[in-house]
């Protein structure tokens, strides 16, 4: 398989690029408008064929290349069915498969960060978008957020997958790159805790600050990253 993990620093987002074989079909998950050249060139270079852009939510800190790619590429883009981006070509479900050329990824509703939010599964890791972090889990204070829903998110259904699982977040703020389901039991500061109520107080007490670009990057977000889409 053909793999390639990038990287914003202004967002410090994370993008992936996956494919079964060289001279193959490829997809990106949560790519970045201002990498949009980037990730054609990579494509190019590797040999491959862009049929698919998935974001796992709508994002708030930066504005997504999915309309971007689209334009340039061709392809389809894709987001959960509970996306209010009106601009996506498909729309998956809980327990739906993408398929790609080889590669058969499945859907996994993960709500709580936002109400929108999916996570993206290979049989050996999975892509946690903001649900799961390395060491941490994403905020539930705006979109729609709900810290009872991450929780069941969490510990219902992504850290029941087997513990040698490789995860992949859509962000690290501190330089790690990957972790495991069973780093992340044992490690993560945010699942140690007694029980969902216990999780919720947690989660209802951080006091963040919106993110830079919530107001821009969310309603351009809804329209893939294209102000003229309709």
């Amino acid at each position: 398989m053909i793999f390639r993990q990038l990287y914003d620093h202004e967002s410090s987002t994370y993008t992936y690029l996956l494919a079964s074989r060289r001279g193959g079909e490829a997809l990106l998950i949560d790519p970045v408008l201002e990498h949009a050249d980037r990730y054609v060139q990579l494509v190019d270079e590797l040999g491959l064929r862009l049929v698919l852009a998935v974001d796992t939510h709508i994002h708030a800190d930066h504005v997504t290349a999915l309309g971007a790619l689209r334009d340039r590429t061709a392809c389809a883009t894709a987001m959960g069915e509970q996306s209010r981006a009106d601009c996506v070509s498909l729309r998956f479900r809980d327990g739906e498969r993408l398929a790609v050329d080889g590669l058969s990824v499945e859907a996994i509703y993960t709500p709580g960060h936002t109400d929108d939010s999916y996570s993206l599964r290979l049989p050996d890791r999975v892509f946690t978008g903001d649900t799961l972090l390395i060491r941490g889990t994403g905020r539930t204070d705006f979109q729609n957020g709900d810290p009872g829903a991450q929780y069941d998110s969490l510990f219902g259904r992504l850290l029941t997958l087997p513990d040698d699982t490789l995860v992949y977040p859509a962000h690290d703020y501190n330089g790690m790159t990957v972790s495991t389901i069973g780093e992340e039991k044992a490690h993560n500061p945010r699942l140690q805790v007694p029980d969902r109520q216990a999780y919720v107080a947690l989660m209802n007490g951080l006091v963040l600050a919106n993110p830079r670009l919530m107001d821009v990057a969310v309603p351009a977000n809804r329209a893939c990253g294209r102000r003229s889409d309709p």
